[in-house]
């Protein structure tokens, strides 16, 4: 049930400034569901179960609104004040920071959320029912503190600061409690860059997941290795080092890299237990698609020996550069600049003995938010792979990819969850699919 606070808006009406809601469940996106008078309303900055004051800021769209939590009527028990002050429900929402949606709720009923909407993805999509729970990362216990790469931005007046939420205006905040110490020390919150706001706008750099934008902006970054520094708008980038375990990686700093200072490890680990070993030939044509600077390849190595073949494949020529340094001591790795869509076309090509060993193969997937899709998958479902080890960022993508190799005779061996990004709604899955 809803109420408004103004004359009851009709269909085909103005929507009232505000409406009181009854939230009941969460959205893939990390925004709440509500509906009034028969129209599902997004509202950010809610829970499920709680009644909200909210503000509808989007009704361009006939089967659904867009909403801000402006007032919390009836609270629920997993609410609680916001890691991020400048982003709490008592600020108005048009000034509130992006970037820790979750921040109202307790870190265990976030995970809980989160596993709801990858259990729902797959129900939906491949209709599957598995029941997954989303395993913590070393870290504070109030899931701040684990940012080593931070992009700030900075308006035309040099104000420098995070965007707003779904939103490209520059707000000034005096905190980032999601960053690490290290990036919080050096992060220039309180300085001015006009000349760089009123400068042309460079193209984003670096591989996929980071927020693409026209604007200027500064990188706050601690690598594991070396002190914190700042990638001041369009400067040119150089090369960093990053420690997993024993060994080191080389990255440009502008390039990807997990941004929980834990995640690398967690997902070397997640890789490495994720490969069903029985199923693993260290002379097959193993991949490593969308494989950035080789830090899947290296877990794929260390696991099984320096003898082992895997191609890594990366569309980054400057990743793929550091990738052929980082596997240098892999006698079977193998580096290639390439779109991952048009290479794995190639390989319907390959002679009878290279597809012999691609039969064997394991491939790792670590695809884009947009997930690995249909192109890709059938090109490699067409040849047979042993099994797929598939890291996802996004669970509605992974659901739909996850749906494809099923329908192509593979099976869902094993999943695990992680929460790579607390206060957050993302989370990031790793599944073993295995040949029927």
């Amino acid at each position: 049930m809803s109420s408004t606070r103004s004359t009851p808006a009709t269909h085909d009406s103005a929507p009232p400034r505000e409406v009181e809601l009854d939230v009941t469940n969460i959205a893939h996106g990390g925004v709440a569901v509500a509906r009034h008078e028969g129209r599902v309303v997004f509202v950010a900055d809610a829970i499920p179960g709680e009644r909200v004051l909210a503000r509808i800021t989007d009704d361009s769209k006939d089967k659904f609104w867009r909403a801000d939590t402006v007032r919390v009527l009836e609270a629920s028990p997993h609410r609680q004040a916001h890691v991020w002050p400048e982003a709490d429900i008592d600020r108005d929402p048009a000034i509130r920071p992006g970037g820790a949606e979750f921040g109202h709720i307790t870190l265990a009923h976030q995970r809980e959320l989160k596993a709801s909407v990858l259990r729902e993805a797959l129900a939906r999509m491949a209709k599957l029912a598995r029941e997954v729970e989303v395993e913590a990362l070393p870290g504070a216990a109030d899931g701040t503190g684990w940012r080593t790469r931070v992009r700030l931005h900075v308006a035309s007046d040099g104000t420098v600061g995070p965007f707003a939420s779904r939103s490209h205006r520059v707000i000034r905040v005096d905190s980032l409690p999601l960053a690490t110490e290290a990036v919080r020390e050096v992060a220039p919150l309180a300085e001015r860059y006009p000349e760089i706001g009123s400068a042309p706008a460079a193209k984003p750099r670096g591989r996929r997941r980071g927020p693409a934008s026209d604007d200027a902006h500064i990188d706050v970054l601690a690598p594991s290795v070396g002190g914190a520094r700042l990638i001041i708008g369009a400067q040119a980038r150089s090369v960093i080092r990053e420690r997993v375990g024993d060994r080191e990686f080389r990255v440009d700093d502008a390039g990807f890299w997990q941004v929980h200072e834990a995640a690398p490890q967690t997902l070397t680990e997640a890789v490495q237990s994720g490969i069903v070993e029985e199923l693993f030939d260290a002379k097959a044509a193993n991949l490593d698609l969308y494989g950035g600077v080789g830090l899947l390849a290296a877990a794929v190595g260390d696991k099984f020996g320096s003898s082992v073949r895997i191609t890594s494949v990366e569309s980054d020529e400057r990743a793929t550069e550091h990738a052929a340094e980082n596997l240098a001591d892999w006698l079977g790795a193998h580096t290639v600049t390439a779109r991952v869509e048009q290479w794995v076309r190639s390989l319907a090509d390959s002679s009878a003995a290279e597809r012999a060993r691609l039969s064997a193969a394991t491939v790792v997937l670590d695809p884009p938010r947009s997930g690995a899709g249909r192109a890709v998958l059938d090109a490699l479902t067409e040849l047979r792979p042993a099994q797929f080890v598939y890291v996802a960022c996004d669970p509605v993508a992974f659901a739909r990819d996850v749906a494809r190799l099923e329908d192509a005779g593979y099976r869902l061996d094993r999943l695990r969850a992680f929460d790579l990004f607390p206060n957050t709604h993302h989370v990031e899955a790793v599944g073993t699919l295995v040949r029927v």
